[in-house]
């Protein structure tokens, strides 16, 4: 049974609630399984380093938004209520493996994460709105110095969506599966060999900035590259990064349509793009205007927000994804049929999201979450399965 997945990615800020991941997605038949309240997480460490590993399973649970985290039991417990200024959230941290070892905890039925970090345990803080998540383009964020990362996750009545994400920053190297009823396992997340050096070394060799996106602690320890909108927030990206390219785009559509097909499934639903002054208006087949777009910048273009904005709706949010995937990748220019079905042309510019480009030319099967909406054209790097035996979060090797 085919289901549709519709995921907007969101970056954390400082005083923010937790993420919640919005998804679309058919019933489950009555011929299948139904999925418990938790279901096995098997976390293997594979790193190759001797530091202590910290897990922890935070989310929004599904069937009341509740907030709050689970034990190695999937045993939910709400957080208690936050403060201004910030307070300290319970300790919700598990022993993870040690190197080389295995360690099956129990994920209950949310839409949240998957931290791991290494050597220290995060820091977690309660506002009166919710949970604080770690902001590390904030050089004074408690987290910074600490090597970590997580994936994102929902589990409900039509099973497991997991993936991993470099939509924030790209650090800890780890992998995600999923293993079905008939036994077999699908995974992605893997880099190639040397893959995660790679990337680093791609943009320290880079100018106009990409280099300032990798941080390093103060032992010499990497901690992560940043992707470029939170280098934009945090000084080391210009915020006329992609002006080139926006600029040239603004111009072809001038003179020439935009048309973008956003349903796979719906090859007659079809939109055409046409820039007016300051404005790219679509109109749908009956030349009905039915949204525009503010022409936008960098920061937009890699946060897929603000003057991209995208709402869950069935025209300007699914044009909007469209349109941030053309930007990210930089095909609009290429191809007036958007979106691209193929990687072949993507990131060719000169003036493109280098730090996508980097990571993608590193996954082993091609596919990650580089930005917000890298799900376009099926390039994410996500597993999903409507009765999953057993979720696995695999810790990779940094070499």
């Amino acid at each position: 049974m085919r289901r549709k997945l519709t995921r907007r990615l969101l970056a954390p800020a400082a005083a923010a609630a937790l993420l919640t991941a919005v998804l679309s997605v058919q019933a489950p038949s009555s011929a299948e399984a139904a999925v418990p309240a938790t279901i096995p997480l098997k976390i293997t460490n594979n790193s190759g380093r001797g530091d202590a590993v910290y897990v922890y399973i935070i989310g929004t649970q599904l069937s009341n938004g509740q907030q709050g985290w689970a034990d190695a039991n999937g045993t939910f417990h709400a957080w208690p209520a936050g403060g201004n200024p910030p307070t300290p959230a319970p300790d919700a941290s598990i022993a993870g493996p040690a190197n080389g070892q295995s360690k099956t905890v129990r994920l209950p039925k949310f839409s949240g994460r998957v931290y791991f970090s290494y050597g220290q345990k995060l820091v977690f803080k309660l506002t009166t709105g919710g949970l604080v998540q770690p902001a590390v383009q904030n050089p004074t964020d408690p987290n910074h110095d600490i090597l970590f990362n997580w994936s994102e996750y929902t589990l409900n009545d039509a099973g497991l969506w997991l993936n991993s994400t470099q939509v924030d920053m790209f650090s800890a190297p780890y992998a995600v599966g999923v293993q079905r009823s008939d036994g077999t396992t699908t995974t992605t997340g893997h880099l190639k060999s040397g893959g995660y050096n790679a990337v680093l070394n791609d943009l320290r060799g880079r100018s106009g900035g990409w280099a300032g996106l990798v941080q390093t602690r103060s032992d010499g320890t990497v901690l992560r590259a940043l992707a470029p909108g939170h280098g934009m927030e945090s000084g080391a990206l210009p915020a006329s990064v992609m002006d080139d390219y926006i600029n040239r785009v603004w111009q072809k559509y001038a003179s020439s349509t935009l048309t973008v097909t956003p349903f796979g499934d719906q090859p007659n639903t079809k939109y055409f793009g046409k820039v007016s002054g300051n404005v790219m208006n679509f109109t749908n087949s009956s030349g009905a205007t039915v949204t525009s777009f503010q022409k936008p910048d960098a920061d937009s273009v890699f946060g897929c927000h603000k003057l991209l904005d995208a709402p869950n709706d069935q025209v300007r949010g699914p044009i909007s994804r469209t349109l941030c995937a053309g930007y990210n990748r930089t095909t609009l220019l290429t191809n007036t049929n958007q979106p691209d079905s193929s990687d072949a042309g993507f990131y060719k510019d000169a003036v493109t999201n280098q730090y996508a480009r980097a990571i993608h030319a590193q996954m082993a099967d091609g596919k990650a979450y580089a930005f917000a909406f890298d799900d376009v054209g099926n390039h994410e790097s996500l597993v999903n399965d409507g009765n999953p035996q057993q979720a696995n979060l695999t810790l990779d090797p940094f070499n």
